[in-house]
């Protein structure tokens, strides 16, 4: 095992994985700048060459469509656009061609090209930069869409990513980049389509993913310290979701709590709820939670995005009010040295 951060486990898988298969290319806007797309990319282009690691200019749909080719004449691609938000520009190449090409076709022909998107919030980075709209590919059948939570998941979903036979969405939240974590030395790949039980507990399911995730782990360690333990899911992925294993653990804790970083309305937490409450109504002892974004656009302000995102405080206090216990959630705020919208020290910018 080695301690590395989330964006040095991605750059480590795709070394891995141009390795392992030369038909592996790494592509897109800003891979080979200074900054390597956060340092991900670093080092690509001096070890595989500028054949297989390339700049693209600045048109996304046009990079998109060359990914598309390029998958059907047995490469594996892997594009960036450095937002989620520049991809929005790609919507018909993702939706109308990478998605339903393998169906349309009968199956003879598949779409292995994995689109790495970065999203996230934070530095003012306003309405047109900070989207987090998972539940949009999450919606198009064809499409599997990944959100990692850590520096081991980062490594093993996009090694699993890249090698899979159909598209698949990688989305990294800016935030995540800097989180450290022990990984796997190696060609390791985790499952897409099953998540990760990070806590056992009797009280409430919670559900997360990407940044909700650390939000939440934050949240039920404050909650063990006042008797209240959890389920804690990470999704991993959230197309497919791993339906099984929530509605397992809903059976056992009987409620359930869902965290999205998204807005509310047509979220993933909503999909969730809606399922569960579907399959599993005679189980629960009170209504479902969602904690999501409002449904209007997030300022650049921070004066506007002060009390616009969900975190760990507004997580442990709706964990307290379901199981019927009084908690002060201010001390999860109080603990935190940095300003809101910065995860740490560290983030000095929006690139």
């Amino acid at each position: 095992m080695a301690d590395m951060t989330f964006a040095q486990a991605i750059n480590d898988a795709l070394h891995v994985a141009m390795t392992v298969d030369p038909n592996v290319i790494s592509y897109g806007l800003g891979t080979d700048d200074p900054k390597a797309v956060f340092g991900t990319t670093s080092g690509l282009r001096k070890n595989f060459g500028e054949d297989r690691v390339f700049e693209m200019p600045t048109s996304e749909n046009a990079m998109t469509g060359v990914g598309i080719g390029a998958a059907l004449y047995g490469m594996r691609p892997v594009l960036v656009h450095q937002r989620l938000d520049f991809a929005l520009l790609s919507m018909d190449q993702i939706i109308n061609n990478a998605a339903k090409w393998h169906f349309m076709f009968g199956g003879q022909r598949s779409v292995p090209i994995t689109i790495r998107m970065i999203l996230g919030r934070g530095w003012g980075q306003g309405p047109t930069h900070s989207q987090n709209l998972q539940a949009i590919f999450s919606h198009i059948p064809g499409l599997k869409v990944v959100m990692a939570s850590s520096a081991v998941d980062a490594k093993g979903l996009l090694l699993a990513a890249i090698f899979d036979p159909n598209p698949v969405i990688f989305l990294e939240h800016r935030w995540l980049h800097n989180l450290r974590g022990d990984v796997p030395p190696g060609d390791y790949r985790l499952p897409l389509g099953q998540c990760n039980v990070l806590t056992d507990g009797g009280d409430v399911t919670v559900v997360s993913s990407s940044i909700m995730t650390v939000e939440a782990q934050h949240a039920l360690t404050f909650l063990a310290g006042h008797e209240i333990f959890c389920d804690h899911i990470d999704l991993r992925t959230v197309s497919p979701i791993d339906w099984e294993t929530i509605r397992r653990s809903v059976r056992k804790t009987g409620r359930l709590l869902v965290a999205d970083s998204g807005t509310a309305t047509g979220s993933i937490a909503g999909e969730i709820i809606a399922r569960i409450c579907q399959d599993c109504w005679s189980d629960l002892r009170s209504p479902p939670v969602r904690l999501a974004m409002p449904d209007f656009p997030e300022g650049a302000s921070p004066s506007l995005t002060e009390h616009y995102h969900v975190r760990a405080e507004h997580i442990a206090s709706s964990i307290a009010r379901m199981v019927g216990r009084r908690i002060d959630p201010d001390e999860l705020v109080r603990r935190r040295t940095n300003p809101h919208d910065v995860p740490g020290s560290w983030f000095t910018g929006p690139f």
